[in-house]
């Protein structure tokens, strides 16, 4: 990974690997949860993340002040941080965990207590619960993480700037391990309505990402996590390498604040300074997982994006969105783990819900069931409200 921010002027960092990876989704607890969903082409009825025992995480106290974007944060990076195998605290790291909007369940619960019953009722853990930090602090106080403990509020391209800006942290040495990710737990009857008045949301009720009948995108929650260490220190320990992190970049529209630029000009950007950053080629990419809302204006300048890019080549393009829904800050971070374990399973899923390929959009969907493919190297998009641009490269462990 490259630490200039000049795409001609790049300055060499540590290699930056994978070693650990955690997922909280509608497909239930932890990674392999995730993957097998992915595989499975069937599609859920509810996004929700289904209850699940929490107990490891803290006493029945501690878990009642934790909302719900805080308490899958925590869930995913345990289990990231026990595949890792590190030390139960490590001071020398970074807690880099992104969320979208924060507490909001916590916010509409104490408003309804603040009109039903007055403000002396409502909790003094109101503020503490809600506010969008509060995931990136209890990773931090879980593993005694005393480096940069952060919050990227970038939209739906934040749970990628979160593992793209960690990175850069283990690369320039400030740190030798990262927790990376997203969270996001706002599937409420006011975030629905907002959403669906902005014609955002699917009024189908079903995601299809790149159809040629999609129409709007369908609400998910969950978190994704990442532990990324510099190469040196994950072998000096014997740690498994999962995947590396080769690139990162970040890029903005400049256009409108829900609108992307229809000619993906900005994407095209992010993507070809991904590329730099990660000294490759647009041939050496095997895959891009995509972004792939479900919205007609956003999959048609995704397309033309990856088209750009990448031309008469055409890597196989997948969007899990079909089936996890949107997650907003929380999507680029469970994308990004899904692409780990692509890269580990050599298998692209399927883009569940879709079934014919808008004629518009010249990209290779895998559609039906999962694709085997040799994959060395994988782009990850996410793009944002706000015309915020994110990608990854992550390949292969060399």
């Amino acid at each position: 990974m490259l630490l200039g921010f000049h795409p001609d002027s790049p300055v060499e960092g540590r290699r930056v690997v994978v070693t650990g990876i955690g997922a909280m989704s509608c497909a239930g607890t932890g990674a392999d949860a995730l993957w097998q969903a992915l595989l499975s082409g069937a599609t859920p009825d509810d996004r929700h993340v289904p209850a699940f025992d929490a107990s490891h995480l803290g006493g029945p106290k501690e878990l009642r002040r934790l909302d719900p974007f805080t308490l899958f944060a925590l869930a995913a990076a345990d289990e990231a941080w026990l595949q890792s195998g590190l030390d139960a605290t490590f001071a020398n790291a970074a807690s880099i965990i992104a969320t979208g909007i924060g507490g909001l369940q916590t916010l509409i619960e104490q408003l309804d207590v603040l009109n039903d019953r007055g403000a002396n009722r409502v909790s003094p853990f109101l503020i503490p619960m809600m506010m969008p930090n509060a995931a990136a602090a209890a990773v931090s106080m879980r593993f005694g993480t005393r480096g940069p403990c952060e919050t990227i509020t970038t939209a739906c391209a934040a749970g990628t700037h979160a593992i793209g800006y960690a990175a850069r942290l283990v690369a320039s040495g400030r740190v030798d391990v990262a927790v990376a990710g997203g969270a996001e737990a706002v599937i409420t009857p006011v975030s629905i309505a907002g959403f669906s008045n902005m014609t955002a949301l699917s009024s189908s009720g079903l995601s299809r990402p790149f159809d040629v009948d999609r129409d709007g995108f369908v609400m998910g929650e969950g978190a994704g996590v990442l532990v990324l260490e510099s190469l040196d220190h994950a072998q000096a320990r014997g740690a498994t390498i999962l995947a590396e992190i080769l690139g990162a970049a970040s890029t903005a529209d400049a256009h409108h604040l829900t609108a992307p630029d229809p000619e993906g000009a900005g994407a095209i950007e992010c993507i070809r300074l991904t590329l730099r950053d990660a000294q490759l080629d647009a041939s050496e990419i095997d895959h891009v997982n995509a972004h792939g809302t479900s919205t007609p204006l956003n999959d048609r300048a995704e397309g033309e994006a990856i088209s750009t890019v990448f031309g008469d080549r055409r890597p196989p393009v997948t969007s899990i969105k079909g089936y996890l829904g949107h997650s907003l800050a929380a999507a680029g971070a469970l994308e990004a783990v899904v692409a780990v374990l692509t890269l580990q399973h050599q298998l692209i899923p399927a883009t569940l819900g879709t079934s014919t390929v808008d004629p518009e959009i010249d990209v290779d969907v895998v559609l039906g069931s999962p694709r085997p493919h040799a994959i060395r190297n994988i782009i990850s998009n996410s793009f944002g409200f706000g015309g915020h641009n994110g990608c990854l490269a992550i390949g292969q462990p060399r």
